[in-house]
């Protein structure tokens, strides 16, 4: 199923579906929510270009996503979130992987220092306001570097739980496409992509880490638990900010309850 755009002009070329009444992410959703991931990230680029970015935290999952997309363009921006609270094993990976698959604009984003200054001077904001930890190290930064862009890509799928068994293919955010190409995919499915395409895994995960974020907020997990279960483990929180809406023209949330 090939998407119908005119390549002279990708920041405005309309879909090949146009049902009545429906946002330009609800018809993209439509035409997209039964497609081969690689097919969705084709489409996304092919409308967006170089308006295109690919948020990646180049954790447990990334390397499917990311050996997708550099087989559409090596070039698109791959925005990723050094919140300076990251396992080393992580940074390390980071750049073994994107020198494997030929990745050519990694871009490193890192909280501002006048906001470490002022809100974590200490780096133990994480023991009593994660949200407000969150926002400072990956919200802002996030925030910031997607002012370039039009459309992002992210790597969340359905079986994660939560809010996200409601994950559409296309959606809108912020005035922004998000694409998530993997949202129907299954862990089966992703295994079985990352061997065939002899993917290397981050080293966390043969310790018990199916997710991984900041060291100080992932834990490993026994086996048959959720697949996020370590992620802010003993908390309400399942999300660390940069997937959830906030009013139009609203701030970064500075912390306290959402």
């Amino acid at each position: 199923m090939a998407m119908a755009y005119d390549q002279t002009d990708r920041t405005s070329a309309p879909p090949r579906t146009k049902a009545p009444g429906l946002s330009l992410a609800q018809r993209l959703d439509a035409e997209l929510r039964e497609a081969h991931p690689s097919e969705i990230l084709r489409a996304a680029f092919e409308h967006y270009g170089d308006r295109l970015a690919l948020v990646s935290s180049f954790g447990a999952e990334s390397a499917v996503l990311l050996h997708l997309a550099a087989q559409v363009s090596p070039r698109i921006p791959v925005l990723f979130l050094d919140t300076g609270m990251l396992f080393g094993q992580t940074l390390d990976y980071r750049q073994q992987l994107a020198e494997k698959l030929g990745l050519k604009d990694v871009r490193d984003l890192r909280p501002r220092f006048e906001d470490l200054a002022t809100g974590d001077p200490g780096s133990d904001l994480w023991k009593t306001d994660t949200d407000a930890c969150c926002n400072i190290r990956k919200v802002i930064p996030l925030d910031a570097a997607l002012d370039g862009f039009d459309g992002w890509v992210t790597g969340r799928k359905r079986f994660h739980g939560g809010d996200r068994l409601r994950l559409a293919v296309v959606e809108e955010s912020e005035g922004k496409l998000k694409f998530n190409p993997l949202a129907n995919w299954t862990k089966q499915d992703l295994d079985a992509y990352a061997a065939e395409h002899d993917l290397p895994a981050h080293p966390l995960v043969a310790a018990g880490f199916p997710s991984i974020g900041c060291w100080p907020c992932t834990k490993p997990v026994e086996e048959g638990q959720d697949v996020r279960a370590g992620r802010w483990a003993g908390s309400q929180k399942t999300e660390c900010g940069i997937h959830t809406a906030r009013a139009p023209g609203a701030a970064p949330f500075m912390g306290g309850d959402i």
